[in-house]
């Protein structure tokens, strides 16, 4: 096969308060924005100019960054490819053979993470580091991903969420309810394992029967109301559960190592 399968890019679910487009196009001349905080944003455009830019962290879809004149994006997807190789294991999926790789890999990763979150107290696994979610917040957000991704687009499931899934942070609580998810649940760690386990088979049983015809099968089933209308295969949808794995193991990484310098 010829096709590859990466990172994916798509919007859904946004909660829309009359403010979301407020600040678009707007010129921000000699101000104070020490300490602020922009999630789930699109700074598609962004010119900062004669700025102070001192601690600042970025994370999230980069693509055409400049500073001070010179693109950097390639530096920064080549380190985080070498820090985590799994992210080109994941590009390089060709066929079914290599997303049950892939699925391997990353049930890998993910229990050397658990091991280390266990060796932790709960309030730690429940305890958000620097206002992004938890672990086992983490955890219920690749609930809703199977969920969606795998269970209701692949299998044509129309109701599969869990009530302890977590769906991103623009999607509208209100959609989340109706759909069954109690989005505000303050679940143990065992709970939401137990959760995470049983998607975790769900996602098994595809790859199990999965080959190389149905990668191409279409998928007419939106992953969750709010999403795009519009087919997709079933390897794009299989590689945005993958892709999700990926960057949430590395978010998880990076605030365990945290969690764990604690006294």
């Amino acid at each position: 096969m010829t096709a590859q399968y990466g990172p994916h890019r798509w919007s859904a679910g946004v909660h829309d308060d009359g403010r979301n487009a407020e600040h678009r196009g707007a010129s921000f001349l000699v101000r104070d924005l020490t300490g602020a905080r922009f999630v789930d944003c699109d700074l598609t455009g962004v010119k900062i100019v004669d700025s102070w830019l001192v601690g600042v962290e970025l994370s999230g879809f980069v693509g055409g960054l400049s500073v001070n004149g010179v693109d950097v994006t390639a530096y920064v997807e080549s380190e985080l490819d070498r820090r985590h190789p799994e992210r080109v294991q994941l590009r390089e999926i060709r066929d079914a053979d290599g997303f049950r790789a892939m699925w391997t890999e990353l049930e890998r990763l993910w229990s050397e993470a658990t091991a280390r979150a266990e060796a932790l107290p709960e309030e730690l696994r429940q305890e958000r580091v620097d206002g992004e979610w938890s672990f086992v917040e983490t955890l219920r957000h690749l609930v809703f991903i199977t969920d969606s991704w795998a269970s209701r687009t692949v299998l044509d499931d129309p109701a599969p969420f869990h009530r302890l899934a977590l769906p991103q942070t623009a999607y509208a609580p209100a959609d989340a309810a109706a759909l069954g998810m109690d989005v505000d649940a303050r679940p143990s760690y065992a709970e939401v394992t137990q959760a995470r386990a049983d998607r975790g088979a769900v996602v098994q049983r595809i790859l199990d029967g999965l080959t190389d015809q149905d990668l191409g099968r279409t998928c007419s089933r939106t992953p969750a109301p709010g999403y795009p209308e519009e087919d997709r295969a079933v390897a794009d949808c299989l590689a945005v559960v993958m892709e999700e794995e990926c960057e949430h193991l590395r978010f998880a990484q990076r605030d365990l190592a945290a969690l764990e310098r604690r006294p």
